[in-house]
C-alpha cells in the first residue's frame, strides 16, 4: 500500500514540474541547443514560421540603424560583425517592433536599433572580456540575441534624425544606465519612460542594466544560432 501511495505521489509531482516549466521564456530555459547549420533552420522554419528570420529593414518601414557592432564604435574597440547594413529577428518579434514603430511615427519619433540577431560565437567572445552577467550573457545559457529575440535600440525624432536623450550612449556599462538609477534629469526620465512604456506595451521585457536592450516575451522556445550574417542574407534572397 504504501509503495502504491509513494508511486502515485510521484506521477502528481512529476505532473506539476511539467505544468510549471511549459512556460519558461527561451531565454531561461535550461536544455540549450546551438544551431550552427543553415539547413537546420530552415528545417526549423518549415515546421513553425516563427522561427523565420527576418530582415528588420524589410520589415518595419522607416526603421533607422547604428548597427555598433559592425563597426570599432562599441565597448570591444572592434569590428565583430561584417559591414552589415541591417540585422534579423524572428518573425514574431519584427511583427511585434513594426507595431512599436507605428505608434512612434504618429507621433514624429521612430526606433532606432543598435543590435538584434548576434551570433553564438560573438557572446563567447565578448563574455571573455566581460564575464559579467548583468552586461553579457554567460554563453552556458546563450542569449536573447543569439535567438533572434532581444533588441538594442533607442528612439529618434524624426523631424531632426537625432536620438531622444537617454541620459547615456549605447553600451555605457555603469549605474547611470540601469533603469533603477533616478539621479536624472525629467527630460531623460521622460525619454527612458516612452521607450520603456511602448516597449511592454508590445510583448517587449527590459533589462535592468541597461535601458537600451529589450526582450520579447512570447513563450515560443527558439534555439541559439550560430549562423554568419551572410548567410542569412542568402538565405533570404533565396539562393539556400
Amino acid at each position: 500500500m504504501t509503495v502504491k501511495i509513494r508511486f502515485q505521489f510521484q506521477i502528481v509531482l512529476f505532473g506539476l514540474i511539467s505544468f510549471s516549466t511549459c512556460g519558461v521564456h527561451a531565454q531561461d530555459t535550461p536544455a540549450m541547443r546551438v544551431v550552427r547549420d543553415i539547413m537546420t533552420l530552415k528545417a526549423s522554419i518549415r515546421s513553425d514560421s516563427n522561427n523565420r528570420m527576418v530582415d528588420i529593414i524589410t520589415a518595419i518601414p522607416g526603421v533607422s540603424t547604428d548597427l555598433r557592432y559592425a563597426t570599432r564604435h562599441n565597448f570591444m574597440n572592434k569590428r565583430l560583425y561584417p559591414a552589415i547594413t541591417t540585422t534579423y529577428v524572428r518573425l514574431p518579434v519584427a511583427a511585434a517592433l513594426r507595431n512599436v514603430q507605428a505608434v512612434l511615427v504618429k507621433q514624429g519619433m521612430a526606433l532606432k536599433i543598435f543590435d538584434a540577431y548576434r551570433p553564438y560565437a560573438v557572446t563567447v567572445n565578448m563574455w571573455e572580456l566581460i564575464k559579467d552577467e548583468r552586461y553579457v550573457a554567460n554563453p552556458k545559457n546563450g542569449s536573447g540575441h543569439n535567438r533572434g529575440i532581444a533588441v538594442d535600440l533607442t528612439i529618434i525624432n524624426l523631424q531632426t534624425g537625432k536620438e531622444l536623450n537617454m541620459g547615456t550612449g549605447f553600451d555605457n556599462f555603469s549605474d547611470t544606465a540601469h533603469h533603477s538609477f533616478m539621479a536624472l534629469t525629467k527630460e531623460v526620465t521622460r525619454n527612458r519612460t516612452l521607450l520603456k512604456t511602448i516597449m511592454e506595451n508590445h510583448g517587449f521585457k527590459s533589462l535592468e542594466t541597461e535601458w537600451w536592450h529589450y526582450s520579447w516575451t512570447g513563450t515560443t522556445y527558439f534555439d541559439v544560432l550560430d549562423i554568419s550574417f551572410r548567410k542569412l542574407k542568402k538565405m533570404q534572397a533565396g539562393n539556400f
